[in-house]
């Protein structure tokens, strides 16, 4: 098998951004619409490992690292935000010559990928949100939480013990997701990056509760209900995009990780048909 025929067949490209390079490993070269994979804070693209194998099956699959993490650039702290990511989201799928794209985001990630839908409708083909940041109330008990949380002395006491809480169901992908985190106690510059989303998290502009209603391209929501962070919001992204196909899963706040088989049963037939059926 050739090098062009191969669906793993992996190129690092390099996208120029405002905020630094950014690190997207393209896989595959399959007949349906390009997808893109936006992981959470903190992580990077491997995080996708369980599922992109089988997707690069049928689409050209993008792994984006997110400025701060995997091998982009490292902004300082204070130009990182959840905003600043979804800014430059537009700027990544010029650099990779995408005009239009399926995306897939995990919290932050999911939350980038709903302000392009709300702001840009042309270039979402279609919108899978999983266990997507942006559909949180914030309230004056959580915010000095998420401030709190929002600390580099924070960040390095929870990294490696905070995932364990909020991805549920054991398995080698999971494990991997937990030992990277722990791994990053040791790296302050991800650290930072990691406390910068977390207090981002808690301003206004951080709310897509109403300004999800405008978004028209075809959504999945696709939930964990187990996850103690966001699996309730799952209930304000379906009031919000009313046209949403709503699937969830027994899981915490990684379904791709966690239960990767019935996460791809949910997303493959969805990318296929290029609609939501509203349930």
């Amino acid at each position: 098998m050739t090098r062009r025929e191969s669906p793993m067949a992996d190129t690092l490209k390099r996208v120029p951004t405002a905020l630094g390079e950014v690190a997207v490993a393209v896989h595959g070269i399959g007949p349906g619409s390009p997808v893109v994979l936006l992981h959470a804070n903190p992580g990077d693209r491997r995080d996708f490992d369980a599922v992109v194998p089988t997707l690069a099956e049928r689409h050209t699959v993008y792994c984006v690292d997110w400025p701060g993490y995997g091998d982009s650039a490292r902004p300082a702290a204070d130009r990182i935000s959840a905003m600043a990511y979804a800014s430059i989201l537009p700027q990544i799928l010029d650099g990779l010559g995408l005009e239009r794209a399926s995306l897939i985001g995990n919290s932050v990630g999911g939350y980038a990928a709903a302000r392009l839908a709300i702001t840009d409708p042309d270039r979402v083909a279609a919108l899978i949100l999983v266990n997507s940041g942006g559909f949180s109330l914030v309230t004056p008990l959580n915010a000095p939480l998420m401030r709190l949380i929002g600390t580099t002395s924070a960040m390095r006491l929870l990294s490696g013990r905070l995932p364990r809480r909020y991805l549920r169901v054991r398995t080698p992908f999971r494990t991997q997701m937990i030992a990277r985190d722990a791994a990053r106690r040791h790296d302050p510059a991800a650290l930072a990056t990691a406390a910068a989303i977390w207090r981002s998290f808690a301003a206004p502009a951080h709310d897509l509760r109403a300004a999800a209603s405008a978004i028209t391209a075809p959504t999945l929501l696709c939930w964990g209900t187990r996850d103690p962070l966001v699996g309730r919001d799952g209930r304000a992204a379906r009031r919000a995009i009313t046209h949403a196909t709503w699937h969830p899963l027994p899981t915490g706040h990684a379904p791709f990780a966690e239960a990767p088989e019935d996460f791809l049963h949910a997303v493959l037939p969805f990318l296929e048909r290029g609609l939501g059926d509203g349930r």
